[in-house]
């Protein structure tokens, strides 16, 4: 019993002192933090800059339009030069891997899972950069295809609108153009007219970036090349984008917009490979959509689209069903002859009579080229609104290779995903040879056409039913869970892990050349923390797991 007594008595005793001793250690890592976040205010207030550091009104900072994650900075540089953004980049660099202090560019915070958040960081509001007005180069004067030069922070919206002055627009977009070009160009950025040009990153001729060193380098094809393609599509993590030069083309001034609808999705599929297939120029942009049981569909295309049959379309009935949507548009100019217009329209008619939609939903309209391209920025105005723009965002993107597209639908589309009425459900093909694999943007291997699947769920914030945020995240999870044990081979856009397995297997044998930059352009891991792919100052190699 006296040995009993006493093995008790010696464990509480070491309990004792363990507890003890952690306690301690927090307390120093405490004061410790405490005097570091001390030391690094003092330091970084005094940085002579040309912007400012904000380290009081950070808390919008610390959100995003996903709307899940909340990561307070410690402050908030709002850069008026480059050099402001190399100077505190450079300054945190030679503090050395034992600071925690790390970095985040924000354009207009679109990201969806903190990506562009840190914690205890420093955030740089992209938008602040002092604008320069924008440099459109039109053909001649050394330059054989015309070019913008741009800044990281300015938003696609404002290029498009100052390009069309010259008669000239970018080649390739995104769904949505309020985003910048910084933002875009770290992820791929892809819409309707990626079949034909390729991701935004396909067409960028030129980029300054500051590194995670704080170094100011111009990269191209021909000068810091492995730097130019790492930071296309790197997800922010070999430096900051705070230039870019970006291909022009002829800009159309009105655009030929219409929607057919199928019961079938492999006709569907079948129908939109068909048309990023074909070497004659049918349409200029080419997506899809995938709506589960909605009532009155065609009704709501009315308030924007005519009918082609309009006694048909009255008669057709989208109740209950799983349907999907074709939308293409074929560009023209105002001041084209009339023949040339009706040469168009016969072209197009000719192109529709050979695919296999539903004759009764054939719907178009006219718009303007800019209308077109900032069609999303109308749902966004109607959103805002009803209140209904800042909500949780638990979006799901995914690349699907072409081959197993029709069993990706079988067990996703009427099963797993029942309800598209909180969101559209974006689904198109784009042809890889567009893509550029030397970039770090990651698609579906060996495939030759692939989808974007864009699952666009907004939440009802409160909700604890199937429209609020957690059952959302769990039918996401069931996808791609699904994904995986099928073996379909699916790739995340706009990825999101929280393992380094996962991320080695999602970039799979790009991995090494990516931590391999990781190592060269950022060794102490400062840059983009919120993608959750290094830690800061971990001593990373290509061989890393």
């Amino acid at each position: 019993m006296k040995y009993q007594h006493a093995c008790l008595l010696r464990k509480r005793n070491m309990l004792i002192v363990r507890s003890f001793t952690i306690l301690l250690l927090s307390c120093i890592a405490f004061k410790l933090a405490c005097c570091f976040s001390s030391s690094s205010i003092s330091s970084l207030k005094a940085l002579p800059l040309v912007g400012h550091l904000e380290f009081e009104d950070v808390l919008p900072a610390s959100k995003d339009f996903g709307n899940r994650y909340q990561l307070l900075p410690l402050a908030v540089l709002h850069p008026k030069s480059v050099s402001d953004i190399a100077s505190v980049i450079r300054h945190i660099w030679m503090m050395g891997p034992h600071s925690q202090l790390t970095v985040a560019a924000r354009g207009r915070g679109h990201s969806l899972q903190g990506q562009a958040q840190t914690r205890h960081g420093i955030v740089i509001h992209m938008e602040s950069l002092e604008p320069q007005k924008l440099q459109v180069h039109s053909v001649g004067g050394g330059a054989p295809t015309p070019y913008v030069d741009v800044s990281g922070g300015e938003l696609w919206i404002n290029i498009l609108h100052e390009t069309l002055k010259y008669g000239l627009a970018p080649k390739s977009w995104t769904d949505y153009l309020h985003l910048t070009v910084g933002g875009t160009l770290s992820n791929a950025g892809i819409s309707g007219q990626a079949f034909r040009h390729g991701p935004q990153i396909s067409n960028v001729h030129q980029l300054e970036v500051v590194t995670g060193k704080g170094e100011i380098l111009n990269c191209s094809e021909r000068q810091n090349s492995d730097l130019f393609h790492g930071v296309l599509g790197g997800l922010g993590q070999f430096g900051i984008i705070t230039r870019a030069r970006i291909a022009l083309e002829p800009a159309p001034t009105m655009v030929k917009w219409m929607r057919v609808l199928y019961l079938d999705f492999a006709a569907f599929a079948r129908d939109q490979e068909r048309l990023i297939s074909s070497e004659d120029d049918k349409f200029d942009y080419i997506e899809g959509f995938v709506i589960i049981n909605r009532t009155g569909l065609l009704d709501s295309w009315r308030l924007s689209f005519r009918p082609e049959d309009p006694i048909e379309a009255s008669q057709f009935k989208s109740d209950g069903k799983n349907l999907y949507c074709l939308e293409v548009a074929k560009y023209f100019k105002l001041d084209d002859e009339e023949d040339e217009k009706d040469v168009m329209n016969q072209k197009v008619k000719e192109t529709l009579s050979e695919l296999s939609y539903i004759s009764s939903t054939l719907f178009s309209t006219e718009v303007t080229y800019e209308e077109f391209l900032d069609r999303v920025h109308v749902s966004e105005m109607k959103l805002r609104s009803k209140g209904q723009w800042e909500v949780p965002h638990p979006w799901l993107n995914l690349l699907v290779p072409r081959s197993r597209v029709n069993e990706f639908a079988k067990g996703v589309f009427g099963n797993i995903l029942t309800d598209t009425s909180n969101g559209p459900v974006i689904v198109y093909p784009v042809n890889k040879s567009k893509w550029d694999n030397r970039s770090s943007a990651v698609t579906p291997e060996e495939e030759e056409i692939f989808y974007l699947v864009a699952i666009l769920t907004s939440a009802v914030p409160g909700s604890t039913g199937k429209d609020g945020v957690d059952q959302i995240i769990k039918r996401n999870q069931r996808i791609l869970e699904f994904s995986e044990a099928a073996g379909i081979g699916v790739k995340q856009y706009l990825p999101h892990y929280t393992t380094r397995h996962e991320w080695r297997s999602h970039f799979g044998p790009k991995w090494d050349d990516f931590v391999r930059r990781k190592s060269r352009y950022d060794p102490f891991a400062m840059l983009a923390p919120g993608q959750r792919i290094f830690d800061k100052a971990l001593l990373v190699s290509p061989h890393s797991s």
